[in-house]
This record gives structure tokens, sequence and C-alpha cells, in this order.
């Protein structure tokens, strides 16, 4: 059992068989250790995250060390029949790695039965085990930008299903036409850990089990407010809050805010709960006020203009209070430095949450749907508020393309793949954010990629926020808010939980460089009381 150090509030635990994992989160799970908030279950590892004002990775690591591996929860035995169309662009290739042919693949993979081990990487994305073993494919080399959603793949010892489209580095073999997450229904996902999963022929027809749908939403109450009117909404507007906390068992990251400083700002300005949903924008969002409101604007600074009801046009300052009346537009132009601005109105917008958040997960298609023009935004979620405030300070220090900002690091949970002299470039480098980035994360580029002195393939595990994974290619990608739940990349490093602000304001064309805090931290059962007392 070994004990890797992920940030400042997380650690990776690493086992020797998926038996094992699965042993101790049962036991995790049955008799929790105390400050731990959260623990994601992959192959190999659990990723655990605690409160480091109640524990440490050094206490907790003795606490688990002594935890035995030798009982197992009871499971579910749900059964799942799943009809495939075998027409994936990787099964020629599936059929070259194991020797044999195409057909022989397809049977194969039909006469499995498939066990639902843990859930991860996106909702509704269950990893399955063969009951006869057998598997050992190795993900592509460069993972794909978009894989469709209800394509089924294989990577190393499992079988999954994209439950949305999204980028990733499994093998496909098929299709299918069953949606493995839907919000719809009473429980989203249709298959969760401890279900026996068949796949069959697509062209056959197969009958599926079905599962209750959801009963619908009601509608949130509200009190008697004024609306917005968007007339347009730039790049990408969304809605924000603090997003998911506790949503693991469901493969769902966090999501949320990129600048949650700069979202809690914005509330504290108008009197609002920290946490109410605020629009997150990348500028050129204009909108018109049907009634008085009073709003702020925080995060990347941008131009802001007030186009009042007689056609005057005034600029404004943000971090500071802002009353529209009715017929009033206000104009958020494109950041002059940083990427996201933020709009907080007093009382609250009033928004339909989904699975306890109104934050938008762009990987997991949850939350509400991106805000488009024409949209009626309702305000009036709060009966009672708190007072304005004049004094909230903007942050400084946030980069415009083309400059360089510093983020710290520590080292771990995988720096021990990478060879010294790719350590040495992760730091010594400036790594230039590509315009392929988004809230998933931030694609890096440097003249030196990275090169791993393992090259076995890693079983998938448990990433956070502002964790860094490097890909075959070697060129990183730095983790955001939006991130899958687990990943099949080591992951060289990981930025402190205090610079995930910053990270999340980083424009395309900036570059950073990564400032180590702490060294790769390796602990053992055994040696845990001695680092502690250390």
């Amino acid at each position: 059992m070994r004990f890797l150090a992920v940030n400042l509030s997380s650690f990776l635990v690493e086992l020797g068989s998926l038996d094992d994992t699965l042993a101790l989160f049962d036991s995790l799970s049955r008799s929790p250790a105390q400050g731990i908030e959260e623990i994601i279950p992959a192959a190999r590892t659990l990723l655990i995250r605690f409160q480091p004002t109640q524990t440490s990775v050094a206490k907790l690591a003795e606490q688990i060390a002594r935890r035995p591996l030798t009982q197992r929860g009871q499971r579910s035995g749900q059964q799942v029949t799943i009809p495939v169309h075998y027409n994936g662009e990787d099964l020629s290739a599936v059929a070259e790695l194991m020797g044999i042919g195409v057909q022989e693949v397809i049977r194969r993979h039909q006469e499995s039965t498939w066990n639902v081990a843990f859930t991860g990487f996106a909702p509704g994305f269950a990893y399955m085990v063969s009951d006869n073993g057998g598997w050992r494919i190795p993900r592509r080399s460069t993972p794909r930008t978009r894989i469709p959603a209800g394509s089924v793949a294989l990577a190393g010892e499992f079988s999954g299903i994209y439950p949305q489209a999204s980028p990733g580095g499994w093998q496909l073999i098929g299709q299918t036409e069953l949606q493995m997450w839907d919000m719809a229904r009473e429980q989203p996902a249709l298959l969760l850990p401890g279900a026996q999963v068949r796949f069959v022929d697509g062209a056959a027809g197969a009958k599926t089990i079905s599962l209750p749908s959801r009963p619908c939403p009601q509608a949130q109450s509200a009190t008697e407010g004024a609306t917005l009117s968007v007339l347009a909404t730039g790049l990408q507007t969304l809605w924000q809050d603090d997003g998911r906390v506790g949503k693991a068992a469901m493969g769902l990251s966090e999501s949320g805010a990129m600048d949650k400083i700069a979202l809690h700002a914005a509330n504290r300005i108008v009197g609002n709960p920290v946490n109410s949903p605020c629009l997150e924008t990348l500028g050129g969002f204009r909108a018109r006020a049907n009634g008085d409101v009073v709003i702020s604007v925080t995060g990347a600074p941008c131009p802001v203009a007030l186009r009042t009801s007689e056609g005057e046009c005034y600029a404004v300052e943000s971090y500071r209070p802002l009353n529209l009346a009715a017929g009033d537009e206000i104009h958020l132009g494109t950041p002059t430095r940083g990427l996201r601005s933020y709009l907080a109105v007093r009382s609250g917008f009033v928004v339909q949450q989904s699975l306890g958040s109104a934050a938008r997960d762009s990987l997991a298609q949850v939350g509400p749907e991106p805000l488009c023009a024409g949209d009626i935004l309702l305000t009036g979620a709060h009966q009672r508020c708190n007072a304005v405030l004049l004094d909230e300070l903007p942050v400084v220090g946030l980069p415009a393309a083309g400059e360089t900002v510093t983020l710290d690091i520590i080292l771990g949970p995988r720096t021990d793949w990478f060879s010294a002299k790719a350590v040495e470039q992760l730091t010594t480098q400036a790594w230039q954010v590509t315009p392929q980035s988004n809230r998933i994360g931030l694609r890096l580029c440097a003249e030196q990629p990275l090169a791993r002195c393992q090259h076995q393939e890693l079983p998938s595990e448990g990433t956070c926020s502002g964790s860094i994974q490097v890909p075959a290619s070697g060129q990183p990608v730095l983790f955001l808010h939006d991130h899958p739940l687990t990943g099949g990349y080591p992951v060289i490093a990981a930025v402190a939980e205090y610079h995930l602000a910053l990270a999340g304001q980083i424009p395309p064309g900036a570059s950073i460089r990564f400032n180590v805090i702490q060294s790769f931290v390796e602990l053992t059962g055994s040696t845990a009381s001695d680092h502690r007392a250390a």
C-alpha cells in the first residue's frame, strides 16, 4: 500500500489489485476516518480528499494502513443487456493488438459477463471488468478531442461506454443507442457499481431494463422581482455557483465557477449569499433591465458600459454596486486581462438547479443550458439581502495574452513515472496556453515535451482540479473544474488550491511557469507514523 501526495488537501492510496481497492473503499465507506471529505475509487487507487484543519496525510495513512482488505460489502446484482453495433474506428486495431480477427473480438466481447467495478471519468461512465479476463488493451497514444456519445470502448482491462460526447483515449469498437446518463430518469446513471452487463448484437433488437422517470421538477418559487432580457451572450455565458461538492459517486466532478474568488465578491457586493448563482462570461454579454435592479461585475477586468433608456452611454466601474433602471442596458466588453467576468444581481437570479447546483458542467452536460440571446432572467431568489459593499477590492495580477504567470505546484502523484530531465523541464520551460483550452482543462505546449521513464499502461485513477496530466504526446493538460473524474494518463504534479482561481483566468496565448512548493512525497503504511512524528 502506497500513499502519494496529490495536492495540499488530497492524496492517492495505491493498492495491488482492483479487489483490494474495492475492499478498502467499502471499509472506508462503512466506517469513515475523521477528516475525509470524499473518496474516488478507481482501478488500483483511491483518491482521498480531506480537510487539512482536521487531519493530515500522514495521520490518515497510518489509520488506513491498518484497515483489513478481506471484507467486501454487498453490491447490486442488477443485470443489464446492451445492444451494440460493432462498427468502431479502432475495432481492426484492437483485433491486431490481440492477435485475433475482428469477429473473434466481437465474439469474446459478447460472451463475457462484464461487472461494473466503479464509475468515473464522466457521469454515467462505468468501468466494467470481464469475468474471464483476457483484456489488456492499451489506450491510444494521442486521445481524441471528441468521442461520440454511446461509443463502446476498451482500455486496459476495462470496457466502457461514453455517456456523452467528450475527449478520450480509449479504443472504440462500437456504438449503442442506449443512454448511459439521463437526467429525466429517477436514477440518471444506467449502470451502477455491482451491475452485470452483457453485450449483444445491436441488430438483434435486444430488450433492456427500463428505469423509472424522475418526477418533473417544480418551478422554483421567487419573490416578485425585475427581469433582465439577454441581448447578446458573446463567446460564452454560463450559470455558475460553487458547484456540486460530494457527487463523485455519480461520476461528477465539482464544476462551478472557474474563479470562485470573483464569484463570491460579486455576490458580496450586492448583498447576496456568496454561493448564489451568477453569470460567468467571456465578454460580449449585453442585457436590458425590465425594472430596477442592482448588479455587480467582477473577475477579469473588462469595459463595462451603461446605456440608459434615453440613449446616453457611460463607462462604469466593476467591483461596485450599479443600479439599473427599467430600460437601461449593461454591456460587458472583452476582458483586457484574464478571461472570465462575473455578473451578480441583488436578491439573486432564479435558476433551476440540477443535483443541488446551478453550475453548468461543460463535460458532463449537467446544469442549465448556456445562455442565449432572447433569454429572460428572473430575479428575486432571496427575500432578504445584506447591505451592499463599496470596499470590495479587485484581484490584481491577472495575465493577458503574451504574458507569463507563475503557478505553485505540488509534485505527485506520478512524478516518478517521468525522467529527472522531464521534471526539470516542467519547471524551467514556459508553457503556452493553446486555443484548444476550455473549462475542462488548459492544453499546454512547450518546445520540449515531457518524457516518461515508465511506459507501462497506467490504470485509470482519480484526478482533481489542478492536476497536470501528461498524455503520450508529452504536452500537459492542466485540469480545471469541469475535468473528468478519472483518467488514464500519469499526473506529474498539481496546482496548489489557492492558485486554482488564477489558473481559471489564464487566457489562450498566455504562458505558465510552474513553481514547486512541495517535492514528490511517498509514504508507506509502515513509515506513516515516522513521517508524522518528523
